[in-house]
């Protein structure tokens, strides 16, 4: 009797003992996918996102100006006259590598916020009129022109036609924090318009160099101004994650950026910028196993607001369905 009781003991101490193994062994697997990505790893989803968008076209003429048109409208003229390779004109097929971003999802998966330089040195927000990347090549070799190109872009991509467009380049400092810095028109070209003439149903962009260029104007808000701080999921920080804000009522053409990190571990505008009653979308977004993992948070600011973001708000998805997630914030 007293053996089977000591057996029936044992019994139950070992498949308590089991019961523990199998949950550690839980608890483990859940903590492995869990684990945030490296800064390499997010950038690899970034770079995914951007080489997605890149349109090529090849130049054959052998001389003269060359129209090349986009998927969504745009038209590209360069005079391949003027184009150099090392200092001396080129002669043969041209390579053109072109990129356009008219929507905020495709922005934020690219990592191409609309932020530019205000003349005090901070960053506001950026109304945009399409973003640009053009790259012209032979046998691997960057070109340059000599004279100014142009691109005629339809409005009605980014909601019509606005008053007040300049023209904007990207910084080439840092291309993975993306700024946009206004070009002044100096020389009086183009009627002082900056490089931007609005006509009819569309902008005529002006540009003398290859790389980023945008069609912008500051976002403008008569309100009293705050700085506001965002606190991602535990384990994310401004290497693997990022943080930006969607203007609600300004459609899909200008996303914000929280481009700050503070000591304390906080996602920040730190120049002042966002209005005070400001109704926008707060969004976290990083990598996940070759996925995406973000959530949205509608808000609507007060003075030094501090947002949290847990990871159990968070969603895992493709990039399709984190641009379709973006851009359906209104």
């Amino acid at each position: 009797m007293n053996r089977n009781l000591k057996s029936i003991a044992l019994l139950f101490l070992g498949t308590i003992a089991m019961v523990s193994c199998t949950n550690d062994n839980t608890t483990d697997d859940n903590e492995i996918q869990n684990i945030p990505p490296t800064a390499s790893e997010l950038k690899d989803v970034r770079t995914e996102a951007l080489t997605k968008l890149k349109q090529t076209f090849t130049i054959t003429e052998a001389s003269g100006s060359v129209t090349l048109t986009s998927v969504k409208g745009v038209k590209l003229i360069i005079n391949r006259d003027y184009l150099r390779k090392n200092g001396a004109a080129v002669t043969g097929a041209i390579n053109i590598e072109y990129v356009e971003l008219f929507d905020k999802g495709h922005m934020l998966a690219a990592n191409k916020p609309t932020m530019g330089l205000t003349t005090d040195g901070k960053k506001n927000l950026l109304i945009s009129g399409g973003e640009f990347y053009i790259k012209a090549t032979q046998d691997g070799v960057a070109l340059e022109s000599l004279a100014t190109m142009t691109l005629l872009v339809p409005a009605s991509l980014t909601g019509g036609l606005e008053t007040g467009m300049l023209l904007w380049t990207g910084n080439l400092e840092d291309p993975e924090n993306l700024v946009w810095k206004n070009v002044a028109d100096a020389a009086g070209t183009n009627g002082g318009k900056g490089g931007v003439q609005g006509e009819g149903n569309n902008y005529y962009v002006s540009f003398g160099n290859f790389g980023w260029t945008n069609v912008d104007k500051f976002y403008s808000d008569p309100r009293p101004k705050t700085t506001i701080l965002a606190d991602a999921p535990e384990g994310y920080d401004n290497t693997n994650s990022a943080i930006y804000l969607s203007y609600d009522g300004e459609g899909q053409n200008a996303l914000a950026k929280l481009d700050t990190y503070t000591a304390a571990g906080l996602f920040s505008e730190h120049y002042g910028q966002i209005p005070i009653g400001l109704a926008c979308h707060i969004i976290f977004a990083t990598e996940d196993n070759g996925q995406w993992r973000w959530a949205i948070k509608a808000v609507t600011v007060a003075a030094n607001d501090v947002y949290t973001f847990t990871l159990a708000e968070t969603t895992v998805g493709t990039e399709e369905q984190l641009i379709a997630a973006i851009n359906a914030i209104q």
